[in-house]
């Protein structure tokens, strides 16, 4: 008999769905759980305060999704901070995003290797990241240890090393989707281009550690010759990424499609349940007291070299923006320059 307080309320897919936002959703028939991603205004200002070039851009906007994919499955108050480094074209990305949606990035590459890549034909993000590692850390605040998880970067895109660092670190069988794309749109002043982005994580969490159980990973410590393991996927599991891997970049970009239509799309036969939405915002930490605080921490003889024109100029890497003192605001208490 059904009992009424278990009842889940059905309804079809909302057609429309805001921009910058995270949808968490489940699919209870194959014991799925995840989230889509969708990224508006804010991706288009983070992206759009640096003269990035757009391979660059594109980049990391792939990095800014995949991060908030996987910072907002936090339970808890903290960051969650994505960090490559590497010897490709684009030899730094940082993100970091802050629960519950704030998020803030910049990127550090070689002009004239990204512009070599561009004008070869070869700026596919595998090709600009290059060898070396990804690392994500999650900070709960100052009284508590961070952790860290890293995995190697292998000229392969950020989707492939997401899948590594699932796979061989937290052992959850995971699949991930990242779109990044320039829309161009007409206006009063004529056409003009704006980033948009989206993503899609897909887990398998079963409640059965039996059905969770992977093979063993290569190269293992068995003696040379012997056979691989080999263990047979749960069918739940094959289902649920076999139907992930059929998105195409338009649907996770198209804000003519609600998320809660891709999903429906996707798991309608299977029953999907969608949790309250939660927004993004693009939103930097830095102020001009945090600059003021951060200079006095030097040396004098730091700050004297720091002097350009009669004054002490910073600009914040991440929304690029601008602070200027003059020596003797941030000097040592008591001393006049």
């Amino acid at each position: 008999m059904p009992r009424p307080d278990l009842d889940i309320p059905t309804r079809a897919p909302a057609a429309t769905s805001k921009d910058d936002t995270i949808l968490p959703f489940q699919v209870e028939t194959l014991d799925l759980r995840g989230r889509v991603v969708r990224f508006g205004p804010a991706i288009d200002a983070i992206l759009s305060r640096h003269s990035y070039p757009a391979p660059v851009a594109k980049l990391l906007g792939e990095a800014i999704v995949l991060t908030v994919l996987l910072g907002s499955t936090l339970k808890f108050e903290g960051r969650f901070i994505l960090q490559t480094q590497s010897d490709g074209p684009v030899r730094m990305l940082v993100i970091d995003y802050t629960t519950p949606g704030k998020v803030r990035a910049c990127a550090r590459f070689d002009a004239a290797r990204v512009a070599s890549a561009v004008a070869a034909g070869a700026a596919e993000p595998g090709a600009l990241l290059g060898c070396g590692h990804l690392a994500m850390t999650i900070d709960q605040g100052p009284d508590t240890a961070r952790y860290q998880g890293i995995v190697a970067l292998e000229g392969k895109d950020l989707e492939h090393a997401a899948h590594e660092y699932f796979l061989r670190s937290e052992q959850i069988p995971t699949r991930v989707r990242l779109a990044v794309a320039e829309e161009l749109r007409a206006g009063t002043n004529g056409a003009h281009h704006r980033w948009r982005a989206g993503g899609l994580l897909l887990q398998f969490l079963p409640k059965s550690p039996e059905r969770m159980r992977q093979a063993d990973l290569d190269p293992g410590d068995a003696p040379e010759g012997t056979s691989p393991h080999v263990m047979p996927e749960d069918d739940a599991w094959v289902e649920g990424r076999s139907l992930v891997a059929t998105v195409e970049d338009v649907e996770l970009l198209d804000s003519d499609v609600s998320a809660e239509q891709l999903l429906y799309r996707l798991f309608h036969e299977r029953g999907v349940r969608v949790f309250e939405s939660r927004d993004l915002h693009a939103q930097c930490s830095c102020s001009r007291q945090g600059v003021e605080q951060m200079l006095r921490s030097f040396p004098q003889d730091d700050r004297d070299h720091m002097v350009e024109n009669g004054k002490i100029t910073v600009t914040c890497e991440f929304c690029n923006s601008t602070y200027v003192f003059e020596p003797m605001d941030v000097g040592e208490p008591g001393i006049r320059e």
